[in-house]
């Protein structure tokens, strides 16, 4: 395997197509190894745009910019790190000759829930939930009177929970219609889902390249509205349940194919699996890798994008706190308590250039000798971060 230098007719160029922070841990990851990057997203100063060598603003849904970022970048990989991107892009680009991460065909069929469902489901023969799509609002009622009470609805397209609700009555299935529309995505179609009574869920960070298939540790995760606010590795569950878990996540990733690390949402009811999800890329409940790993899932991410070992060390139990500003600034500052700044703690502040209520801004890691005391310390730790 070679490596380069960045800035050199010869480096080996990584294009991040989404730069929030996920994208800005990949990048930091990519140039340990002498990678150069180029992070693309809509608006600017996103957080990977503060680390990478050159950046770009577009509008990713728009094939033509896409395409010429592409075209004037010539980058050795293509990395979309969101959903809301021109797809047609990334099939021309391979087309042209580029390498897409994993491939365009998975990134169309996981960008859009009814394609990864119909794929999981009536393809792979995978357990999931029952289901329904619908394009109306009687369509929506239909579908929810059959599924029942209460019942799991999104868009087909959105990230980070937007436009995700639970209807627990039929009262509440005009609200959610509307809630649907906040979607970053596409809300004209919905997916309208039998809600699972599971014990938990976990994300199952599996990472695949030519050299083999490796899976973390499962996460547990507690979610608010459909984005993660906790999570936790490792998550205690048992050997029959997991070694299910792991079954499903290697019939999806090996179905979807390509290279790089993919999160796996699952349901847990005692020892039954029913797939959820998932992205080809890595996952917001995956922060907690930075603290468990010797490779997080951002390493792990760029050594199976370059076709090298996926071999990691679990060091030890932990857990994140997602915080959520309060207030809307252009100009964010945060008050921190010193007690985040423990040798067990650590506080990751994204540096996004605007703060609105709601919006993810900073992560809270933390250790312990097990995962339910790293959590309980997360969660003290994260009431200790306010924004002005």
């Amino acid at each position: 395997m070679q490596l380069t230098t960045p800035l050199k007719h010869n480096s080996i160029k990584f294009l991040l197509l989404g730069s929030g922070e996920l994208g800005k841990e990949v990048a930091i990851e990519a140039q340990r190894l002498g990678i150069e990057v180029v992070a693309v997203d809509r608006y600017a100063n996103a957080p990977a745009h503060q680390v990478a060598h050159r950046s770009y603003i577009i509008d990713m849904k728009d094939k033509a910019q896409v395409l010429e970022v592409i075209l004037r970048e010539k980058p050795t990989y293509i990395l979309p790190e969101i959903e809301a991107i021109n797809i047609d892009a990334l099939f021309e680009a391979e087309k042209l000759g580029f390498r897409v991460i994993p491939n365009a065909e998975a990134v169309n069929k996981t960008m859009n829930r009814k394609n990864i469902r119909k794929f999981a489901a009536e393809e792979l023969r995978l357990k999931t939930s029952a289901y329904q799509f619908v394009k109306s609002f009687a369509e929506l009622e239909a579908a929810a009177k059959e599924l029942g009470f209460p019942c799991v609805i999104k868009p087909v397209m959105s990230s980070s929970g937007h436009g995700q609700s639970i209807a627990r009555s039929e009262a509440d299935l005009a609200k959610s219609w509307e809630t649907a529309k906040e979607a970053r995505g596409d809300a004209s179609e919905l997916i309208v889902e039998e809600f699972i009574h599971f014990d938990y869920e976990i994300t199952l960070l599996t990472a695949r390249n030519e050299t083999g298939t490796v899976f973390c540790p499962p996460i547990g995760h507690i979610q608010k509205d459909g984005d993660y606010i906790f999570s936790w590795q490792p998550m205690e569950m048992s050997e029959v349940a997991l070694q299910k878990a792991q079954n499903i996540a290697k019939k999806i990733t090996d179905g979807l194919g390509g290279r790089g690390i993919f999160g796996v949402e699952l349901f847990i009811q005692g020892d039954e699996v029913f797939f959820s999800e998932v992205s080809p890329r890595p996952h917001d409940t995956g922060m907690v890798t930075m603290i468990t790993q010797s490779q997080s899932e951002f390493a792990l991410h760029v050594r199976a994008v370059l076709g090298l070992p996926l071999n990691f060390h679990f060091y030890t139990p932990g857990a994140s706190a997602a915080y959520k500003a309060k207030n809307e600034s252009f100009a964010p500052v945060f008050e921190v308590d010193e007690s985040l700044f423990d040798e067990k703690s650590f506080l990751r502040i994204f540096g996004k250039p605007e703060s609105h209520e709601g919006r993810r801004m900073a992560v809270v890691l933390t250790m312990n000798n097990t995962s339910n005391k790293a959590l309980q310390k997360a969660k003290e730790l994260i009431k200790k971060v306010s924004d002005a």
